[in-house]
Formats: C-alpha cells, sequence, structure tokens
C-alpha cells in the first residue's frame, strides 16, 4: 500500500480535503487501500480533531473498541491515525461497496467522542476462484446431439467492481465452446456448449481448461479443470481380431481337444462390451455335433470324433453379442480341415462273376469284376492290387478302382477242378493298410477226354463148352471228365480190319455200365480158335468221344471129340510165310469169291481149302476160289491167290475110286508087313501123348491155385497171352521157328495143334483209374511155351 501511496500523493491529498470536509459536518472520512502496509498513515487524526501538536498525546486520544479489531490505531506521538495491521477489503466488507469502517475516537479531558469513517478501498489482490478445481461432466456420446448446452458454474471474485468483472475462456477442443450470457442485473449464465458428436470409442475423456479472468490492472485469473466423460452407448459390434479362422486338424484328434480360441472386442463399456459367443450356420449341419464354444472365453472344443470320409470340411460361424440395449453382434468365419489319417483299409468287392470257367476257355477271358476302393484320400487313398497266387489268373485295370479278373493260363479241370483266389490290396499310407477278398472259380468241365481202356489188347482165356451168360473179363475204361462226359457205355465193336471178322456179337456181350464181359453162348473150340474183337467206350458228351480196346479171346480146347474117320474133304491147302515177326506175322486166310453159300471154305489160320457141303449139279464143273491172306499189323498187308477146282463126272469119280482101292490095298499090304513096328510106334505115342497132356494139366492146376480165379473155364492176367493155333502151316509160329506136322488122314479137320506166346508189343500205359475196379480173371500168362503137339 505504501507504494501505491507514495505513487499516488494527489490521491493522499484529496482524502485529506474530505476529512476536513468532513469535520465541517462533524464527521472525519479517510480513505485506505486494501492491503496496506502497517504502519502506513491514513491520516492526521488529531490534527483533523482541532488538537494541537502534542495535544493528542496528552489528551489521551485513542480508538474504541468496536468488538473486533479495527487493524488501525492512533499514534500517541503524533496524534495520526496508522494501519496496525493487514486490512482486506474482503475480509471486512465482502463483497460491500464501498467498503467503509465506522470508528469512534475518544479524547479525554475534556472527553468527548469523534466518529470517523474509514473506507477501505478495493485494490485487485483476489484471482477469479471457481468452486472446485475440477469440474466433472457426464455427456452420453450419440444421443447427445450437437448445440446442447451444459450449465456451468462461473468463478467468483472477492473483489468488486471492475476488479471483479470476470471473462471466461476454454481450451480448445473441437467438440466444445462456452456461451456466456449477462442479464441486465449483470448476473452471468455460462454454458458448456456441444459443437460436435462425441464417439466415447474416439475419444472417452475429454479434459478441458475453463478460465476464469478478471478486469484488474494487472488482471487475475483463475482456472477450473472441466472432465467431461464421455457416457457409453452402445454403439459399437464386437469386432474380431481375424475375419476367418482356418484350422487343420488329424481326424484321429480325441474328444476336447482345444481346436482354436476366437476373441471378440467390443470398445464400449459396461454390459455394452461384455461378449458372448455362439457357434451357427453349420455346413454340414453335423458339424453342431462335432464342436462346441464356450459363450464366455470363445474357445472352440471337439465333441466328437472326426471322420474324414464323411466330412472333410466344417464350416460354421461364430457370432459374439454383447450385452447392450440393444444388443449388438459381430460374426466371424470359422474353416475347420480334416488332415487324413491312414485310417480305413481297402475295400475288395466283386461287381460281377463269371463262374464257372470251362476248362477250355481262352487265355484272356474275364473272370470276374472287381471294385478296389480306400475311403482315405492321397497316398493314404493310392491302392495297388495283385492276386495270389499268381496264376493261372491275372488282375487288369479297366479305369480307375476296377479291375477285371482275367485268365492267363490255359485250364484243365482234371488236374484242377476249382481255384480259390485271393484279391489283395495294400494302400501307400504309412503304415500301409492291407485287404484281401477271395474268390472261389470253379472250372466247369468241358468233353475234352476221351475214355481210356486200362489196357490196349485185353488177352482173355476161355474153355470151350462154357456155359452161356459165364463172366470172362472185366473192362474198364476211364474218363476224367465229370458228369456225363465222363459216364461210359460200353459196347462191342462188330466186324474187324477189312470186314474179315467173325461177328463177335453172336458170341459175347459187354454190359454197358459195368464192362463186364460174358460169354451168349458156349463156345466151341473146334468152331472157334481165336476171337478177336473191339470193346468202344463211349462218354456221355457233347459230341461224344470214344476209346476202344482190342480183346483177343482164345478158346481153350477139352477133350469133348472122339477121333472119327471122315472122307477126305481137304481140296487143297495154302501156304504163305510173311518175313515179319509177331504180331505183324500172324497170318489169317479169307475165301474172297465166291462170297455167300459157296460149296468151299478156307480155314482161317490154317489155310486149308475144304469143302462146306455136298457137291451137285448146281455148283458147275469148275470153281474159281479168290482167296486173300491178311496179317495182323497196323495197317494190315495182304496177299492174294487164285485156286481153280474143276468138278468130275461119276465115272471119272470111279475111276478115282478105283485108284483109291488100289493104293488102299497096298497100304494095308504094307501094313500087314509091319505090324509089329506099327503097334510099337502106337504105344510110344500113347505114351508120350499121356506126358504132354498130364504136364499141361498140372501147369494149369498149379496156375489156376496161384490166381484164384472164380471160374476154372475163364482164365485172364496180365503178361503175355498163349495164342492157339490150328495149324502151323501159314501160322505165326511157322514164321518163328520151324516145325514139322504129322497127319494121320487126309481131311482131318484137327490135323496139329501148336501152342506158342506171340510177341506182342504192349499197350500203352493209361490213366490212373478213377473209380477202381477189380479186374476179374479173365486174362491169363500160362508162361508155356511147348513144342507143337502132333496127333
Amino acid at each position: 500500500m505504501s507504494a501505491v501511496w507514495r505513487r499516488s500523493p494527489v490521491l493522499v491529498r484529496v482524502l485529506v480535503l474530505q476529512a476536513a470536509w468532513a469535520l465541517a459536518g462533524g464527521q472525519v472520512r479517510y480513505s485506505v487501500p486494501e492491503e496496506a502496509k502497517a504502519g502506513t498513515v491514513v491520516g492526521r487524526l488529531a490534527q483533523d480533531l482541532g488538537l494541537e501538536a502534542g495535544e493528542a498525546e496528552a489528551r489521551r486520544l485513542r480508538l474504541v473498541a468496536q468488538g473486533r479489531r479495527a487493524s488501525v490505531e492512533v499514534s500517541g506521538a503524533s496524534g495520526a491515525l496508522v494501519v496496525s495491521s493487514r486490512l482486506d477489503r474482503e475480509e471486512l466488507c465482502g463483497k460491500s461497496a464501498p467498503c467503509a469502517l465506522r470508528l469512534e475516537v475518544l479524547v479525554e479531558r475534556p472527553l468527548r467522542v469523534f466518529h470517523v469513517e474509514l473506507e477501505v478501498t478495493d485494490i485487485n489482490d483476489n484471482a477469479p476462484i471457481f468452486p472446485a478445481a475440477r469440474k466433472n461432466l457426464s455427456i452420453a456420446e450419440l444421443s447427445t446431439m450437437p448445440g446442447s448446452r451444459f450449465p456451468l458454474e462461473g468463478a467468483s471474485d472477492a473483489d468488486i467492481g471492475a476488479n471483479a468483472q470476470l471473462s471466461y475462456t476454454l481450451s480448445p477442443s473441437e467438440h466444445f465452446s462456452l456461451d456466456l450470457q449477462r442479464s441486465q442485473e449483470y448476473r452471468e449464465s455460462l454454458f458448456l456448449v456441444l459443437t460436435k458428436s462425441l464417439d466415447r470409442e474416439t475419444i472417452p475423456v475429454h479434459r478441458l481448461v475453463l478460465t476464469a479472468t478478471d478486469g484488474g490492472r494487472p488482471s487475475l485469473t483463475g482456472t477450473m479443470e472441466l472432465v467431461i466423460s464421455v457416457l457409453d452407448a452402445n454403439d459399437n459390434a464386437p469386432q474380431f481380431n481375424q475375419s476367418v479362422y482356418k484350422v487343420q486338424l488329424l481326424e484321429s484328434t480325441e474328444d476336447g481337444t482345444l481346436v482354436a480360441r476366437v476373441n471378440a472386442t467390443d470398445p464400449d463399456l459396461g454390459s455394452n462390451s461384455e461378449v458372448t459367443y455362439s457357434a451357427t450356420s453349420f455346413i454340414p449341419p453335423s458339424g453342431r455335433d462335432v464342436i462346441s464354444i464356450n459363450p464366455n472365453t470363445g474357445e472352440i472344443l471337439l465333441t466328437a470324433a472326426l471322420d474324414f470320409e464323411e466330412v472333410n470340411v466344417f464350416n460354421f460361424r461364430i457370432e459374439a453379442r454383447d450385452k447392450g440395449t440393444p444388443s449388438l453382434s459381430g460374426h466371424c468365419k470359422v474353416l475347420l480341415e480334416l488332415l487324413d489319417v491312414n485310417d480305413n483299409a481297402p475295400e475288395v468287392s466283386v461287381t460281377s462273376l463269371s463262374v464257372p470257367v470251362p476248362e477250355d476257355a481262352s487265355v484272356g477271358t474275364v473272370v470276374a469284376l472287381l471294385s478296389v476302393s480306400d475311403r482315405d484320400s492321397g497316398a493314404n487313398g493310392r491302392v495297388r492290387c495283385w492276386v495270389w497266387p499268381a496264376s493261372p489268373f491275372g488282375l487288369e485295370a479297366t479305369f480307375s478302382g476296377s479291375y477285371s479278373l482275367v485268365l492267363r493260363e490255359a485250364l484243365d479241370r482234371e488236374r484242377v477242378s476249382e481255384y480259390e483266389v485271393e484279391v489283395r490290396a495294400e494302400d501307400g499310407g504309412a503304415p500301409p493298410l492291407r485287404a484281401r477278398r477271395g474268390v472261389r472259380v470253379p472250372v466247369s468241365d468241358v468233353n475234352d477226354n476221351a475214355p481210356a481202356f486200362a489196357q490196349a489188347v485185353y488177352k482173355v482165356l476161355a474153355r470151350e463148352n462154357n456155359a452161356a451168360g459165364a463172366e470172362l473179363a472185366r473192362l474198364w475204361a476211364r474218363d476224367p471228365d465229370e458228369a456225363g462226359n465222363g459216364r461210359v457205355s460200353y459196347s462191342v465193336a462188330e466186324g474187324g480190319v477189312g470186314g474179315g471178322w467173325r461177328p463177335a456179337s453172336s458170341y459175347v456181350s459187354v454190359d454197358a455200365e459195368s464192362g463186364r464181359l460174358w460169354a451168349l453162348q458156349p463156345l466151341d473150340f473146334e468152331e472157334l480158335q481165336v476171337l478177336q474183337f473191339e470193346v468202344r467206350a463211349v462218354d456221355a458228351g457233347e459230341p461224344p468221344l470214344c476209346g476202344n480196346a482190342t480183346v483177343q479171346l482164345f478158346v481153350l480146347d477139352e477133350n469133348d471129340n472122339a477121333p472119327a474117320l471122315l472122307p477126305p474133304a481137304v481140296v487143297a491147302k495154302i501156304r504163305a510165310v510173311d518175313a515179319d515177326s509177331g504180331y505183324n506175322a500172324w497170318l489169317r486166310y479169307e475165301l474172297w469169291e465166291p462170297r455167300g453159300k459157296g460149296p468151299f471154305r478156307v480155314g482161317l489160320y490154317s489155310g486149308e481149302v475144304s469143302t462146306a457141303r455136298a457137291l451137285d449139279e448146281a455148283d458147275g464143273p469148275r470153281q474159281r476160289l479168290v482167296i486173300v491172306v491178311r496179317d495182323h499189323g497196323e495197317p494190315a498187308r495182304s496177299a492174294t491167290a487164285t485156286l481153280s477146282v474143276s468138278l468130275l463126272e461119276a465115272a471119272e469119280t470111279a475111276l478115282a475110286a478105283g485108284a483109291g482101292s488100289s493104293s488102299s490095298r497096298s497100304a494095308a499090304g504094307a501094313e500087314s508087313g509091319s505090324g509089329a513096328a506099327s503097334a510099337a510106334t502106337n504105344v510110344w505115342l500113347v505114351v508120350a501123348i499121356c506126358a504132354v497132356s498130364s504136364l499141361f494139366l498140372l501147369a494149369v492146376v498149379l496156375y489156376g491155385a496161384s490166381r484164384w480165379a472164380p471160374r476154372a473155364a475163364v482164365l485172364s492176367g496180365p503178361g503175355p497171352t498163349t495164342l492157339v493155333c490150328a495149324s502151323e502151316v501159314g501160322s505165326w509160329s511157322y514164321s518163328q521157328r520151324h516145325s514139322r506136322s504129322l497127319c494121320v488122314a487126309d481131311g482131318a479137320g484137327k490135323s496139329d495143334l501148336m501152342v506158342f506166346s506171340p510177341n506182342f508189343p504192349p499197350p500203352p500205359p493209361g490213366p490212373a483209374a478213377k473209380d477202381t475196379q477189380p479186374e476179374p480173371s479173365a486174362l491169363l500168362d500160362t508162361g508155356m511155351k511147348s513144342k507143337p503137339l502132333q496127333f
């Protein structure tokens, strides 16, 4: 204040004059600025009261206390009114103007009371003051429109007048401004005006400084911080940090595995930012059973087993929804891709099967169509196939996943009638998985095997005079085919090579089913010594196949005829020799011309030409005979001889008879002359015949006992067979060794008997029998090689 005082001498003088004027009116007035320093002279009170110098102390000039300290006092020495303590106008008077202090001054001796008015003038010593250093405001975003006004409580200034006249400023902001309104009573209304919409997510809190400036010189300011919190509105939907989540899982992943964790944020506050998760829009719909999502954390968990082969991709959406009103939601897409695991073995299926397969099927025939698949993918689904065993079938790929089972080798049902083929498949996984499929391929029979006899040639011995219906032998032909193709029927083939054989059907018959050979009638050695014929075995296939076997039936002679004298009936005898040996040298004689019932006949193996009946005039005077000689070779070879026979009349016959009588007499004379020699010869001949017969019977008995045949008349067995021939002339034995024949009389029907073992080639080996059948004892190997028996 002293500074103000010193700088304002004019003001002091004015105050003194006012005081003098006041005294003149009975009241002293002083004026002092507030905040004047202690000791500042307010006025010369004693002088202004009319006291002389030094009188103030004597008369005890003093201020009367009025209940509070006046902050001024009277100086005893000078009698001046001075400031004793701090003067604060705002404290003394507040906002009242002017601020006048009424003082009572007491002067004793004589006692007098004076009234002094001290005006404390205002100085700008108080800055504007806001009610609070900070003011918090809350303004809702979005819902608060620009232009909205928010009242503010202005600042107060303890000063008065111009020192208390305030102006306001607001720190720069694009969202807010101030509006100060003054009424006529100078009452101020201060408003905060929203100039731009608020976005809490952009600026959640606006901090502004409101400054109040007074009108003093120098001006003083006061500030208040405006903290404007933007109230959240649910104006933001939750946002995921990824729009698409791609996840890959092995299909073998176990239940409960964490698939992924999604995260959505909401920049709003409170419940507006609280997010819950849910899964929607599953493609395929079965994904709803495969995954689940924690609604609070966004964790996606696996809830069921996966199968790549059923579904390899799951596509679904995750929705994040806040709890605002109204609630907002955000979405993201989850793509769950499954990785294949080699958990499926290949599958082999037969789509078409063409069985049975004929055994004559050509190579390359398709037996079956196969489908091979593997539900896995990639290398796990690549399958390779093969056939085990490798033959006789193979696989051919037709197109992807399809194969043909084809024939690679020729089939033979008789060797293998059925195949168990295994188709094996293996995928390319690690480790690989395998599968196998069995295919049963039966082979159907084709009539490709003709019946085959166990022997190519059956040699059967049968005694003459056997009973009709007696079993001579049992033939058996094997046919490895099945069913009708292997069902064999037997029959006797008529005729022979060259058509000269005797018909066999009149002597023997064969059972069509069993192959048993029996005699239709008793055999007569004197009529038939050897009967050769063929037995045919025919199967029931289409076309039928047949096999043949040659049967050589040798009739064993029995002594069933007594000797008889016969007229000479032998007309001539044909002799032939074959340089071959064995079967190829065995000759037979056939009368080729004349055919029919002629008067002559030829011995089949003897070559003797004899009369078959009595001659008559109808036979004519001359007969021409053509005789064919054939061997038994293959092919047979033959030679032809022509014989001319002239028939004589009765006179010529008598002459021939006379000549014969003469001869007979001569022979009789010779016979009587040599009677003793003939008797001796006959005795030795009988002895020889008995010896040979005994040996023969003994051999037959021993052999029969060793082989035990059920019928003594039928003897059979393996090995070389004994041939019985009526005459050695032109016979097989004649071509092999030389022996002489002694004929008792001309024209005898049985001039000699020769037994020998022909050197026939052995039959080819036949296949093993399909059904074992016992061979009857129809073949006999006598093992005897005897010299010709001569009679």
